[in-house]
């Protein structure tokens, strides 16, 4: 169903004086005054969403006295109040902080698109107690007591380095054709203890954009697959699945309905969407916040987190007596590399134990670049990932895990990437004794295996043991479907990694080719028919 931020989100207890910084904040935005339409020169008084939000953003505390929350990834459909809210936060962020020099900006695709907020703000001021305070000049607000401004940035990012941002408010990330903008303003703050950076958008079409990417990475702090203190995401969004045209899908992801949004107003674009069929990705993106992209996430994270099941014991001796099947996906010597292994019951087929070996360089625990940093640092402290020194996998230390795993367990046979350059690993291996193979990586390929695990997934037959990077990888999955409707995993539009999970699949596919009189059902005089 729908995810609702407000709904979902249970806030910790705050402490006296984090719970006196947060009523504070909500007096002096609720001091403000509306701009436009119907409530022009109102109160601003906060929906229960919008002050949640203020809270949470003005209230924690770190143990230092600054706030915890350095981000706020604001997802939310169009008509929400999410411009009028982001002004509010950018006026509290100049005058009312208190921090002298404060350095706030607004910025989005182009100057047009960053001056709507910050022109809201220059409105709300004028309209309220703050136009004593607050000087307007053509792209900029003053408040000189503090030495404080507020200013409209172009989308040119060569202009911008070397700004000194205390705030800054992003609006439309997934309209903003480059990274580089974003990179700039985010890194331009490293400076401000309590620097806070506000990216407000509705969903996009192009998975392959930046903007995704902070999406995911917010959706996946939401859901605690990756810890990350200093972001608060708030994301309003249809499931996949859910229905676009049920009214409580549209409750669930509007939470201004009924205020900033009328009922009739997405009646009417319903209807449209219902008979105009080009505008119903136009409907989904733009009112309940869903990627329209083609690339279609996989694995429902309910249906895997339900058979984990307990953590997997690699010395467990009822392991030895099962039939055994690998898949080894090396996707690059500076990355991550997984070695899965499928244990099968000979009396059963419609379940299978998992043990996952995932390794990386040590060099990516500690790489700017790579945003899972501290995740992966995390992970490897539990012992979840397996840290090669150097910034290269070394395929030896590959090598001998995959032959110790052989003499332990009945390896029947395990599949490798047949696109893997490193075809030396596979010669070492065969000439060890193990029976690995090429597996190709079309269509025709993975069919077959990519069905049996969506079957196993349905019946409750995948334990895993809850292994949290696989987990991660599993979240991460998206595919890509032919013409006759056969699915492989899609590397490219997939958000973070998924090796894990393409070697489980490969694994899989090794599983089905054995027979349970013991030979492969592909096998014929002698010759396995990849």
């Amino acid at each position: 169903m729908a995810r609702a931020w407000h709904l979902e989100f249970e806030p910790a207890p705050m402490s006296k004086k984090e719970q006196a910084m947060a009523d504070r904040a909500v007096r002096w935005i609720e001091r403000l005054r509306h701009t436009k339409d119907r409530w022009f020169g109102a109160p601003f008084k906060l929906l229960p969403w919008q002050e949640l939000l203020v809270r949470e953003v003005f209230g924690r505390l770190r143990d230092d006295g600054t706030r915890r929350y350095k981000r706020v990834f604001i997802a939310i459909p169009r008509k929400n109040g999410k411009s009028t809210l982001a002004a509010a936060l950018a006026l509290k962020l100049l005058a009312g902080d208190g921090i002298y020099g404060a350095r706030v900006y607004s910025a989005a695709a182009d100057k047009d698109q960053a001056k709507i907020v910050w022109e809201e703000a220059r409105q709300m001021a004028e309209l309220s107690w703050l136009r004593r305070f607050v000087r307007p000049y053509t792209h900029r607000l003053v408040v000189q007591q503090l030495n404080a401004t507020y200013t409209v940035l172009s989308r040119v990012p060569k202009t911008k380095h070397g700004l000194d941002i205390s705030g800054v408010v992003v609006d439309e990330l997934h309209a903003i054709q480059s990274s580089e903008l974003w990179d700039v303003l985010t890194t331009g703050t490293g400076a401000r203890a309590n620097r806070l950076v506000i990216s407000l958008t509705t969903a996009g079409y192009d998975q392959a954009h930046f903007c995704y990417d902070e999406w995911e990475y917010a959706r996946q702090v939401r859901d605690g697959i990756i810890q990350d203190e200093t972001l608060l995401p708030v994301i309003y969004e249809a499931e996949d699945d859910d229905d676009w045209e049920d009214h409580r899908v549209w409750e669930m992801v509007n939470p201004s309905l009924r205020h900033t949004l009328l009922p009739d107003y997405l009646e009417e674009e319903a209807r449209r969407a219902k008979h105009i069929v080009s505008r119903q990705n136009l409907f989904r993106r733009l009112h309940l916040n869903q990627w329209t992209s083609q690339a279609t996430r996989w694995i429902d994270l309910k249906l895997w987190d339900a058979q984990g099941g307990h953590p997997i014991d690699e010395t467990d001796e009822s392991l030895r007596d099962m039939d055994c099947y690998g898949g080894l996906d090396v996707s690059s010597v500076s990355d991550m590399t997984a070695w899965v292994l499928l244990f099968a019951p000979r009396d059963r087929r419609d379940v299978v134990y998992v043990l996952p070996r995932l390794w990386v360089p040590e060099a990516r625990l500690y790489d700017p670049a790579n945003k899972y940093a501290q995740q992966y640092q995390t992970w490897a402290k539990e012992g979840h990932l397996r840290v090669i020194p150097g910034n290269v996998i070394d395929h030896s230390v590959i090598e001998e895990q995959v032959v110790r795993d052989a003499e332990r367990y009945r390896l029947r046979s395990a599949n490798i990437d047949r696109l893997f350059q490193g075809h030396q690993l596979t010669v070492n291996l065969q000439k060890r004794g193990i029976p690995i193979y090429p597996m190709g990586q079309g269509f025709m390929s993975y069919a077959a295996p990519m069905k049996e695990f969506e079957r196993l997934l349905r019946g409750g037959g995948i334990r895993h043991g809850g292994h949290p990077v696989l987990r991660w990888m599993a979240d991460n999955v998206s595919v890509r479907q032919d013409s006759a409707g056969n699915l492989k995993p899609d590397k490219a539009s997939s958000q973070g990694k998924i090796d894990g999970i393409t070697a489980l699949v490969m694994a899989i596919d090794r599983w089905m080719r054995h027979s349970d009189s013991g030979g492969s059902v592909y096998e014929e005089r002698g010759v396995i028919v990849l």
